[in-house]
């Protein structure tokens, strides 16, 4: 069962997705991934996106660990009541609602009110089979809801080709973690709403200053 790893809802059980409906990533991945974030400050009061999100714990991270606001977005069903569960939970435990559930493709969700952004960051854990141009197509969707200077973290396996990516993301790193490789990529210097968000460069992090509401 996945849990909260850290922050002030740690050590919170979550609900998992029944069968293989979702891939969850590991809790070695997912502290490797937070303390990387953490490191430069990408959790400061951040308007963060966890699309594909299988039961939400990306997202229940990153709001325990101090986002401002956060957008679990999930297309099966129940995956997404699994998201709707845990969001309540982690809103529970933090006192206040962090935490919101957007159920339908990413497509969808990216292209209306809900998602449009702009976000400062952005954890995507697309289905492996999606690859080729439409994960490209997904990659330029996201590029245009980014807040400039904004942060793309994408997981793929290890055994996937790394993705075409689009005009407007610009790969910092990918650092693998056993059969997952992550890859950090820095968003357009414009985004939807210019004066939403500071942009930043490589070596930079994103401050409470620079927080979207």
């Amino acid at each position: 069962m996945p849990r909260i790893i850290a922050g002030q809802a740690g050590g919170l059980q979550l609900s998992s997705v029944p069968g293989d409906v979702t891939r969850p990533t590991t809790d070695r991945t997912r502290e490797a991934l937070f303390s990387w974030l953490a490191a430069r400050g990408w959790l400061d009061e951040t308007a963060v996106v966890d699309l594909f999100a299988g039961s939400g714990a990306l997202g229940g991270e990153a709001a325990s660990r101090g986002a401002a606001r956060v957008l679990l977005v999930e297309r099966d069903r129940r995956a997404a009541g699994v998201c709707r569960k845990n969001a309540t939970a982690v809103n529970r435990r933090l006192g206040r609602d962090v935490v919101q559930v957007a159920a339908g493709s990413v497509d969808q969700v990216l292209s209306g009110p809900a998602g449009a952004g702009p976000w400062d960051l952005v954890l995507a854990d697309p289905p492996y089979p999606l690859d080729g141009p439409a994960l490209t197509a997904t990659l330029e969707r996201i590029a245009a809801v980014m807040a400039p200077g904004g942060l793309l973290v994408l997981e793929r396996s290890v055994r996937s080709v790394e993705p075409e990516w689009p005009a407007g993301i610009e790969l910092l790193e990918a650092r693998t973690y056993g059969e997952t490789v992550l890859y950090y990529c820095l968003g357009p210097d414009d985004g939807p709403d210019d004066g939403a968000s500071g942009g930043l460069d490589a070596g930079a992090g994103h401050g409470a200053g620079d927080s979207v509401g």
